[in-house]
């Protein structure tokens, strides 16, 4: 019986964003399959996190396209935007946590891919008027992966209600980021 690759990946996403240090042996469980079928399909939990990351770069791109972050007023993108991302956030926030991505290995370069669009959405905020140019593109593109991901923990652990996931994200981001008549800087 040949082993759908596809449903591995994505009962071992649903396992680790809800316990982090599960063993090859519960996602092979949890998948179904025998631990050697696993690791004939991933050689270790590295390979499998390996394989996550490209499954939730390759989720995060078409969120991305979804949105149309090119598309009307700035904000309303970055609303479309996190609203498009949501089902991908818990393993967003996974990875996220998992240090071992960017330990001595260089990074994907999805993740290169993913940080240019969202910064040029936030730029394109700036220039049209809308965002504060006082915090840079890369800054808010890195708010924006923090508040995900600790939206999708804050659901998953039951303190927040999913259907608030969104409305939580951009009201504070956008709050936050949002133009404002004299921007407060502290001074040094």
């Amino acid at each position: 019986m040949a082993v759908d690759r596809e449903h591995v990946l994505r009962s071992a996403a649903a396992l680790l964003t809800r316990r982090s240090t599960a063993t090859m042996d519960e996602v092979a469980r949890a998948a179904g399959i025998s631990r050697a079928t696993l690791h004939r399909h991933f050689a270790g939990r590295d390979a499998l996190v390996r394989a996550l990351e490209a499954l939730c770069i390759a989720e995060c791109e078409a969120a991305l396209d979804a949105a149309r972050p090119d598309e009307g007023p700035a904000a309303e993108a970055v609303h479309r935007l996190v609203r498009a991302i949501e089902p991908s956030a818990a393993l967003l926030a996974f990875l996220y946590s998992e240090n071992q991505l960017f330990e001595g290995e260089q990074q994907n370069q999805g993740w290169t891919r993913l940080d240019e669009r969202l910064t040029a959405l936030f730029r394109r905020g700036q220039e049209s008027g809308e965002f504060r140019i006082d915090l840079t593109p890369a800054w808010l593109t890195e708010a924006l992966y923090g508040l995900l991901t600790s939206g999708a923990w804050a659901v998953a652990e039951g303190r927040v209600a999913a259907k608030d996931f969104t409305y939580m994200i951009v009201e504070l981001l956008l709050g936050g980021a949002r133009r404002t008549r004299t921007p407060r800087r502290e001074e040094s």
